[in-house]
């Protein structure tokens, strides 16, 4: 199984377009096209996650002026979209059409692929007892490292082709919960990725 995007190459740099935010603030926070094929045989419902590993771990860090988060401070996972569900025959996604814009407490029911449910990212709980923003942000909410950070974040997109027509999961699910519901049900993976920073001095 294969995925690619018309929005980015592998590897490369994601545009600020697709992004939730630049160096001046907010951005367009369109979802990036993908796109896919060769899925295997048996095929009966598609899943797909956008996961950055390179978040820091010490929140106190984040967003200061009088400080840089080091390269080699440890770092965890930050989940920026979770769809599962889709239905076998999907080959892709269009730029736009899952997100085209910010919206402030999330999108509560966000468009997305035939057949497909769309889980929590993890901007619920970044966003959390923020009375601005604060909500359960479903769908896609692209890359916004710190401007402070000196690591180039990576995004990827995983992909996966599973033996089951549909994941039992309640309609507040999150990306741990599709990891274990998908446990022993993954028939093929498809993974790239892009970058992101909003540190000039950031290095991969």
């Amino acid at each position: 199984m294969r995925i690619w995007s018309d929005s980015f190459e592998n590897t490369q740099r994601i545009p600020a377009e697709f992004a939730m935010g630049q160096p001046d603030g907010f951005a367009p926070n369109r979802n990036p096209h993908l796109a896919w094929d060769d899925v295997p045989e048996g095929t009966r419902s598609l899943a797909l996650l956008c996961i950055d590993p390179d978040a820091p771990t010490v929140p106190e860090t984040v967003g200061r002026d009088d400080l840089e988060i080091p390269v080699d401070q440890p770092r965890t996972e930050f989940v920026h979209w979770v769809v599962i569900d889709i239905v076998p025959d999907v080959r892709g996604i269009a730029a736009g059409s899952c997100s085209d814009a910010i919206t402030a407490k999330g999108k509560q029911n966000p468009p997305g692929p035939a057949g497909s449910r769309q889980g929590l990212n993890d901007y619920t709980g970044w966003f959390a007892g923020n009375a601005d923003m604060g909500g359960d942000y479903f769908g896609y909410d692209g890359p916004y490292p710190p401007f402070n950070d000196l690591r180039v974040h990576r995004y990827f997109f995983r992909l996966f082709a599973l033996d089951v027509e549909n994941l039992p999961l309640p309609e507040r699910f999150t990306a741990a919960d599709v990891f274990r519901a998908m446990h022993q049900h993954v028939l093929a993976e498809a993974t790239m990725h892009g970058t992101y920073a909003l540190n000039p001095k950031a290095i991969g």
